[in-house]
């Protein structure tokens, strides 16, 4: 349940805008917040915890863990979130929280944890699509905000929803054999969705002419690029056919989806060789 907050005062949220606007730095970008639960509240009903998530991301494991009002800071036409610069205004939704959940390799965390002050309570969340780590932190997740049976429930229909994803994916294996696929280290959990032979991985450092060539000896058939993170064509020339994965769910913070819209791509990529 809920626990008592304190709002910051206008002063107080003078000194954190002002703070923000000479220390923030990146590309920019509209602030945008979101919340799952507009029909909850107009109604009443809204019982649970105030999630404030940096990005879509965090909010999809808040609300597979249970959370129903939660509001989200980078916009998701944001294409790589950590180069988003944060508005004054951003600050008043994370001083209103009782959870802001943050991941340690945004560059903003800090500011959000000023912002969030001693009445919220700060949660890095590991930001890993692979099932075994996603369902660990919608558990812990689930904990904290008091909603585990939520949060089993969502695993239970993810478990479902995934080994179907899985079965769907083997039977458009190329020849029936395991593709072999060369993946950016932040998209390896949609190898493993695909049942794929992962034989090389790269990033999330620019590819070196070292590499290029390596890799390329791999032979792979496919290559799974973070769209979040991409450089362009990792390996021109190699005859392989490079599939953009994406991390981020949408507005709609639905975390399934992801895995989802990466099958469908995966299933064309294969279909197509």
């Amino acid at each position: 349940m809920a626990r008592t907050r304190v709002r910051i005062t206008p002063l107080l949220a003078l000194s954190f805008s002002a703070a923000l606007l000479l220390t923030a730095t990146g590309c920019g970008g509209e602030s945008a917040t979101s919340s799952s639960s507009s029909d909850a509240d107009a109604a009443g009903k809204g019982t649970g915890p105030v999630v404030v998530a940096t990005t879509s991301w965090e909010g999809a494991f808040a609300k597979a863990a249970g959370a129903e009002d939660v509001k989200v800071i980078v916009p998701e036409s944001v294409q790589h979130a950590p180069d988003y610069d944060p508005k004054p205004s951003d600050l008043a939704a994370v001083a209103d929280a009782d959870f802001v959940l943050y991941a340690p390799f945004e560059p903003y965390a800090e500011k959000f944890k000023e912002a969030a002050g001693g009445d919220a309570e700060l949660v890095e969340v590991n930001l890993d699509n692979d099932a075994d780590k996603a369902k660990a932190e919608v558990t812990r997740l689930g904990k904290m905000f008091g909603t585990e049976d939520t949060a089993a429930e969502w695993i239970t229909s993810f478990d479902t929803e995934y080994g179907k994803l899985q079965k769907d994916l083997k039977s458009a294996w190329p020849d029936g054999k395991a593709p072999t696929v060369v993946a950016q280290v932040f998209s390896a959990w949609s190898a493993k969705l695909a049942g794929a032979e992962v034989v090389g991985t790269y990033g999330p450092e620019a590819v070196t002419a070292e590499q290029l060539s390596d890799l390329s000896k791999k032979k792979p058939q496919l290559v799974l690029d973070n769209v979040h993170m991409t450089t362009g064509t990792v390996l021109p020339d190699s005859g392989a056919r490079q599939v953009g994965i994406v991390n981020y769910p949408d507005k709609g913070m639905d975390l399934l989806t992801v895995y989802k819209n990466a099958a469908t791509t995966l299933q064309e990529a294969m279909n197509a060789s």
